[in-house]
């Protein structure tokens, strides 16, 4: 049996058993294409198909539930909480605390599930490998498509904030871009889906946040050792400038600034307006950005020493962690400044600055810098992988799946997706940039929690290292929650954008994956044997 057909790799006692594909190498290709066209779209593959392959050596196997956690926050704070909590402020007022609980309590069911799905399939993908296990291959697509929008996408607006850091730091030497290299603007004379609109001659670009993206693919090129030891300096720095950010407002601090409590009621609500108006519950909307990222340690599951402990631990500390960072950040902010006149640009850099502390302006510019660098570092690791497993079912071609030799990563594909991504922080706007990542992030929660729902009835055998709690509550209150803010959290515009990207996608989809993917043959792509273990 040769040792890449994963097919024949199926435990049975311990023992290799030789499946149908092995046996008869036609067999599965003929069995697929007498499927129904419905069939085909709603073919699943196997739970315990994945659950060998997990047991087989892929990618290294070098992380822990340390670095798990250090990847969630790497991706949870940082760009979400220098971005958004200004404006969210705006909004809700001291009330803000209570919309990051709100955001808080949505991501919380769906961590609940992706850590039972994580530990149960440890395959990378996330979402998508769930998906395609649950639900079928035509839903498994869309939501792999949508991860895009989460990963991918959400490392654009970090990236942007970066750059603003970089400018203002430049700007105390007197050194200052061309205006047309400061931000990112696509002017438009048209419909924003026609090119021929579009006026690249006057609009303006971000060239340091896309020259960032660029510089940080070459760095998970090298390998995922590397960028987990690097991403978890970066953790360390950002939550030690919000620490010193908390004690130094301390002694800014005015009770009194917090009441009323909800200056702006909790809002008034319509469906696709994108929170219109003031209050709790669009702040929430908002904040959500700020969650966006805690799953990430999901998508490193054939990465984990021990999976079914590390991704449970992984995702469920660090949403808790980084909820408890948020809350305190936001009681101190608005406890520091009245709510009305807290900056929406440099929320925090303005709130201290009465201190007239070097050290204390430092440590906060040194926490924008290291926060927006461990954000976007962990989005572009989780997209990656992504399309690595997505190339591994055939759902993409082979050659994004491709392992370069020496660093033992998908180079290839970690630089197209660095170059897609540099390409969107040139040019798209942050606004748009926020609401996209959050439409595609809301949808794979509720798919996620759907599927929990779907195995916990269909395959209740399945081995389960970690079960969410109050089942089917915890799940429904996962998709209640989610598709509450897509709803009521995003705009009109939001959803036809995404709706007409993902029929881009199901083009794709119908011209490749629909053709060539067959659950039943998932071949993964094997290290070139001789090399190192971990560096």
């Amino acid at each position: 049996m040769e040792p890449t057909d994963c097919t024949a790799a199926v435990m049975d006692g311990g023992e290799p058993r030789e499946s149908l594909s092995t046996r008869h190498p036609t067999a599965q290709r003929t069995l697929g294409a007498r499927r129904s066209f419905f069939a085909r779209l709603v073919a699943t593959t196997d739970v315990e198909r994945l659950r060998a392959l997990a047991r087989r050596k892929i990618l290294r196997r070098a992380l822990t539930a340390k670095d798990l956690v250090a990847i969630g926050l790497g991706t949870m704070i940082g760009g979400g909480i220098f971005t958004t909590i200004g404006p969210g402020i705006a909004l809700a007022g001291p009330g803000i605390i209570v919309s990051y609980l709100l955001a808080g309590a949505a991501s919380f069911f769906a961590a609940l599930c992706y850590a039972e799905l994580g530990a149960m399939v440890p395959i990378a993908g996330s979402a998508y490998t769930y998906t395609y296990a649950t639900l079928g291959q035509m839903l498994a697509w869309i939501i792999g498509f949508s991860l895009l929008f989460e990963y991918g996408i959400s490392a654009a607006p970090v990236a942007q904030q970066f750059s603003g850091a970089i400018q203002n730091m430049l700007a105390q030497f007197g050194i200052a871009l061309p205006p047309w290299a400061q931000t990112s603007h696509l002017v438009l004379h048209g419909p924003w889906w026609n090119p021929l609109s579009w006026d690249l001659v006057h609009s303006h670009y971000d060239v340091v946040g896309a020259t960032f993206v660029l510089l940080l693919s070459v760095l998970l090129s090298v390998g995922i050792r590397e960028t987990a030891t690097t991403n978890n300096i970066f953790v360390v720095l950002k939550i030690g400038a919000l620490v010193v950010f908390v004690i130094a407002g301390l002694f800014l601090f005015h009770p009194q600034y917090l009441h009323p409590f909800f200056p702006q009621g909790w809002g008034k609500l319509a469906p696709f307006s994108g929170g219109n108006g003031v209050g709790v519950i669009p702040g929430a909307a908002l904040v959500f950005f700020s969650y966006i990222g805690f799953d990430t340690a999901t998508t490193t599951a054939e990465e984990c020493k021990n999976p079914a402990r590390d991704v449970p631990v992984g995702v469920i500390g660090a949403l808790i962690i980084g909820t408890l960072i948020y809350c305190a950040v936001a009681i101190v902010l608005v406890g520091d400044v009245p709510w009305r006149l807290v900056d929406q640009n440099a929320a925090l850099q303005k709130a201290v600055a009465p201190l007239h502390n070097p050290f204390v302006d430092w440590a906060i510019t040194l926490g924008v810098l290291a926060g927006t660098t461990s954000v976007a570092l962990s989005s572009l690791l989780g997209q990656t992988r992504i399309f690595y497993v997505m190339a591994r079912d055939r759902m993409l071609p082979p050659f994004v799946a491709a392992v370069h030799p020496r660093f033992r990563t998908p180079v290839l594909m970690t630089m197209i997706t660095g170059v897609g991504v540099a390409i969107l922080t040139l040019i798209v706007p942050l606004d748009v940039l926020l609401d996209l990542v959050n439409i595609g992030t809301l949808s794979a929660f509720i798919v996620v929690c759907a599927g929990v729902l779907y195995l916990r009835r269909k395959r209740p055998e399945i081995p389960r290292a970690f079960r969410t709690p109050l089942v089917p509550w915890f799940p429904l209150m996962g998709i209640v929650t989610a598709a509450f803010l897509a709803v009521f959290g995003l705009t009109t515009l939001t959803w036809e954008r995404f709706v007409i990207s993902l029929l881009a996608g199901l083009v794709i989809y119908f011209a490749y994956g629909f053709r060539h993917s067959n659950p039943d043959e998932i071949v993964p792509i094997e290290e070139p044997e001789g090399l190192l273990e971990s560096l």
